[in-house]
């Protein structure tokens, strides 16, 4: 920042084990959207080594980090993130457009398994403005899955939810991580990373707290907690 040079991760240290699901923490400026940008290759690190599924991220080039991004990462946005004027459908197969391995039908085989895993399968060919808001964001953790990757990161994806849509989203992440999906959920909601298995505490850069949660929570018995609503 001008001739000031800012460190946004000092010394960032932590495995990921297949099948975990971690969430990352940490007040504004704590460095979780640093430490998420490095995760999904978005950002190489300075220094330090990432390795991604046994890759080490700093030897690539763009055109290798976009392919590998393509297929061993499904990222889950707080904004979703759909184009507004194509199908839900649509929507989840555009990953798979940059595969040449598959022909259109299996894109849309594929794309509607994935639909169907999320509870909207009925949905397929409504625009996002024709769904809720939890809807959207399961339209979007769909196309996350459709590559089938290594690791789904998810930044602040509860974010623009009200509870229930967030519980809901919630328990269907948890279901994804019992049948294996190894998942990056980053969160300022305690709530949101009680679900979770183990939590990294960030502040200043610097990991200053990493437990596994003892009491770990179902979101799906949250959910059956709270008033009944058609939203999601």
């Amino acid at each position: 920042m001008g001739s000031e040079i800012v460190r946004a991760l000092k010394g960032v240290s932590f495995d990921v084990a297949a099948g975990e699901f971690l969430t990352i923490m940490g007040s504004s400026g704590s460095g979780k959207t640093t430490l998420l940008n490095t995760l999904g290759c978005l950002d190489k690190p300075t220094e330090g080594t990432y390795l991604l599924d046994g890759v080490d991220v700093r030897n690539l080039g763009r055109n290798e980090l976009a392919k590998l991004r393509n297929n061993k990462i499904g990222f889950v946005f707080q904004a979703y993130n759909l184009l507004p004027r194509t199908s839900a459908l649509e929507n989840v197969e555009l990953p798979l457009l940059y595969n040449p391995a598959l022909n259109a039908k299996e894109r849309k085989e594929r794309a509607i398994k994935c639909l169907e895993a999320v509870n909207l399968g009925d949905r397929a060919d409504h625009t996002p403005n024709q769904l809720s808001g939890g809807q959207q964001q399961r339209v979007a953790i769909a196309r996350a899955l459709v590559n089938e990757p290594v690791m789904i990161l998810a930044d602040e994806a509860t974010g623009n939810l009200d509870s229930r849509s967030s519980y809901s989203i919630m328990a269907l992440i948890q279901e994804l991580n019992s049948q294996g999906k190894t998942i990056v959920f980053v969160t300022h909601e305690p709530d949101i990373a009680s679900f979770s298995s183990r939590t990294i505490m960030l502040k200043d850069g610097k990991v200053i707290k990493d437990s596994p949660n003892e009491n770990r929570k179902s979101a799906k018995e949250m959910l059956e907690t709270l008033p009944k609503s058609e939203d999601y």
